[in-house]
Parts: structure tokens; sequence; C-alpha cells
């Protein structure tokens, strides 16, 4: 029965990469639970592989007893001695079993369920041990089939799962398509070993970029962080240990062959690839590219940054519905509030200011405030009801508690404020859509989790 066991054990372990010893164990298992379903569970069965032979040795166990009652654990001193002469009642005597090749049909498939399910152990820790070390690398396999969304990637030893929340949205694979992506967990389950595989986490980008540039792998090109919204736009920040070699034009290659690659690998994700900077202030000037940056102030205690632009950049340095700067913010890790120069002017003005004072007023109602002609509340003070009203945010009783309060403050604090036409004195009144801004203001939390966008007057800052 058992003759070629052997060479099967050899060929398996070769074949598989299963450990020797995991395979002995799972076939002594299988006997001994066959021999107890043929001879009973109430005998004292124990099963050991001779490996100079190769061949599964069965023994029983009895105690050694005047007259056996029991002949399942218990044998009589008179065949005790015949086995060994010297045994003592009360000892425990172990006797090989011979003739053990036939087994029965229901004793054979218990051994077969459980070399296979032992087998099936194996395998699970054969993989497991196999990909653990690899998680943070760029596999490579081939689409099987899809599950509920799913992608299942045969990586050639095992299968691996593509979640339908980490593939890259309007990219699409079929059956037998080659694929890479970030191996992103291992997890070990009492079934089997599932391999997680992810398209869209940062770590996905800046290991093909290091993949694609040679000065990453000698060290030289760092990729310092990385921002994406998969499959749209993404941002990489680099440094270089050597002042001679540029990081960004290493990433890009020659004629932007290396970052074309990379584009195509991602479908068409549009990548910004910028230089790192240890001071924040410095590294949201590159961040915000393409757009210009006139002035950023930082406050480090609050990890914000207040960054001022040129009027005609301000849409470009929001990017479409806010995406350039939150993908800044999320690069950098600090909040950032973008002003275009004449929104940073007039929050500067004592007059906006005194507006901006009111109950009631932010900085949306003191735009439209302003575009009416209300520089201040001394302006405010001297409207009426329906010059106020005209505006949809006001109504009635809002602007009576306006005009209200404005009358409260004193009248220096804000007489200066107003813009007197030079050829008679008098009030300038602006179009709102000269003075109405836009502006946003994003911060990323602290578990790098979803973006907060506090956007005004959405609609004019789509660009980019």
């Amino acid at each position: 029965m058992l003759s070629d066991l052997k060479r099967i054990i050899d060929q398996i372990s070769r074949d598989r990469g299963f450990d020797k010893t995991l395979l002995i164990e799972a076939i002594e298992e299988a006997v001994q639970s066959a021999a107890r379903k043929k001879f009973g569970s109430r005998r004292d069965i124990e099963v050991r592989y001779n490996e100079e032979f190769g061949e599964v040795e069965v023994f029983q166990f009895r105690i050694v007893v005047e007259e056996a009652e029991d002949e399942q654990t218990e044998i009589c001193l008179a065949d005790a001695r015949k086995l060994d002469p010297e045994v003592q009642v009360g000892d425990e005597l172990g006797e090989k079993m011979e003739n053990i090749t036939d087994l029965g049909r229901i004793a054979a498939q218990s051994a077969k369920q459980v070399i296979i399910h032992r087998m099936k152990d194996a395998e699970r820790e054969v993989i497991y041990d196999m990909f653990k070390d690899r998680i943070g690398e760029v596999v490579s396999g081939i689409v099987q089939r899809f599950e509920r969304g799913n992608m299942i990637v045969n990586l050639g030893r095992t299968d691996a799962i593509l979640p339908k929340d980490q593939q890259i949205p309007k990219r699409s694979f079929k059956q037998g398509d080659r694929i890479r992506a970030y191996l992103k967990e291992v997890r070990q389950t009492s079934r089997d070993s599932q391999l997680i595989l992810s398209r869209t986490c940062d770590e996905f980008l800046g290991k093909l970029f290091q993949m694609e540039v040679p000065e990453m792998a000698e060290g030289i090109v760092r990729v310092m962080g990385v921002s994406r919204e998969p499959g749209f736009r993404a941002k990489i920040a680099v440094s270089s240990s050597e002042s001679d070699v540029d990081p960004v034009g290493a990433c890009v290659g020659m004629k932007g062959a290396r970052v074309q690659n990379v584009v195509q690998e991602l479908q068409g994700e549009r990548i910004d690839i910028v230089t790192w900077s240890p001071d924040p202030a410095k590294y949201v000037y590159n961040a915000l590219a393409p757009a210009h940056v006139s002035m950023v102030m930082a406050d480090e205690d609050a990890n914000s940054l207040l960054v001022v632009v040129p009027n005609d950049q301000l849409s470009l340095a929001i990017g479409r519905q806010g995406q350039n700067v939150r993908l800044a913010s999320k690069l950098i890790g600090w909040r950032i509030d973008v002003k275009s120069e004449q929104r940073y002017a007039n929050l500067q003005d004592p007059g906006y200011q005194s507006l901006l004072k009111l109950k009631g007023v932010d900085e949306t109602l003191a735009d439209q405030l302003l575009g009416k002609g209300i520089f201040s509340t001394a302006v405010l003070a001297n409207k009426s009801v329906e010059e106020l009203t005209v505006l949809r945010s006001i109504n009635e009783d809002f602007a009576q508690a306006l005009i209200e309060q404005a009358k409260e403050i004193p009248f220096e604090q804000s007489e200066a404020v107003a813009v007197p036409d030079e050829s008679n004195g008098n009030v300038v009144e602006q179009e709102e859509s000269q003075v109405e801004q836009t502006d946003v203001t994003v911060s990323v939390d602290e578990n790098d989790g979803p973006i907060d966008v506090e956007q005004q007057n959405a609609d004019e800052s789509e660009g980019s």
C-alpha cells in the first residue's frame, strides 16, 4: 500500500513547496483516523512514519491485566509476555498492527479527507510565507474572472483579489488581460490566505515611478509624498540627495518617456511632479503648480497655510471642483486657504473687516455688500431696508437688523474705508461681478481620510 509513499512525499514536497514534516504529519493523522474507524475508536492507536523504509507503522497500546475483559483496551498477562517477557501487570504495552493495507472504503475515504484538509492548511501556510514579505511590492498577474465587481487575478502560484473599490475608475480589464497592482495586504483566514491588491492607493503610484526611474533605484531620487484622486489626477513630491540631479527631470525622463509610462499604466491619470521642501511655505509654492503663488503665510501651530495668488490664477490654483488645492493639501498634510490678491486686499481693509464683525455676515455676504458699494458699516448704517433686500440672501428682518447693528458702531471706525469718486466726492458703487470673489479652504484630517472642502461660489472656480 505504502511502498511508493516516500517517493510521493518527496515529489509533492518538491512540486508544491511543502515541508516534508507537514506532509508526514498529515499522512500519520489520516491513517490514524482510518484505523480508528476500522478497529474502533476506543482503541489507543498511534501511527508513525518510518522514513528509512518509507512505510507507515500502526501501533495499538493496551493495559496488561491478569485476565482481559475488553480486548480493545486490555491484554492478558500471558499474551503480553509473548511480546515482552519482562512486562508486568499494569504496564502499557505497544503492539505493531499487521495487515493494515485494507482499511475499508469508509476508512480510506476518511483518510483521503484528512490528507486533503491538511494539504490545504499546508498550502495556506506556504502562500502566506511566500507573500507576507512582499507586501508593498508591485505584482503582475492575469485577470481570471470577476466576482461581484471584484477582480480575481492569478499570480501563478495562487489567486489574488483586486476589490472593486481598489480599481481605477474608467479603466476596464477583461479575462486574460495582464495587470499590475500593489500588494496591499495578506490575510490569513481559516480557509486560505487572501492576497489583497490595489491600484488606487498612493503607494502604487510611488512604486511605479521607482520602477521607471533608475535614480530612485540608486537612492539618489526619493519619493517624499503622493496624493491621488485615482484615474483623474495625482501629485508626487520628489527630492534629490545630489545637487546636480534634478529630481523632477529624472522622473519626467527624456521627452517625458518615464512619466508617460506611468500615465499609461494608470490609464491617463494626470500627474504633477513637484519638488519637495521641508519648509511647508516653500513646499506649497511647488505643490499648487501649475498655478503661480504670490505669497504664503504659515501658521505652524495650526498646521495651516494662507496662500495668496494673482486674481487670474485663482481658478487654476483651486482646480476643477477644488481638485488641485485638495491634492496639494493632502500632499503637504496642512490646511490650505487659497485667496486671490483682491480678496486678500479686501480682508486687510478696515471697512471690510467692520462688515465681518456684524452678526450673520460672512465673507460671501460681505462681498455681496461690497458689490453694492457698501464698503463699511458707516455706509451700511445709511442704507434703507429696500436697498439691502435687493440681495437674495437678505430679507427685510435681516436687513433691518444689519442696519441697526451698523449704527451702533462708532462712525470713525469705518469712515475712512469708503472709496470716493475723485470728481465729486461720492462713493463709487462697483459692479457686484467685479468684486465678487471665489476662494477655497481645504484641510486634511489627521487620519488622512476624506478631504473637507469649503468652497464659496463654486461655479466660478472650475478650471485647471
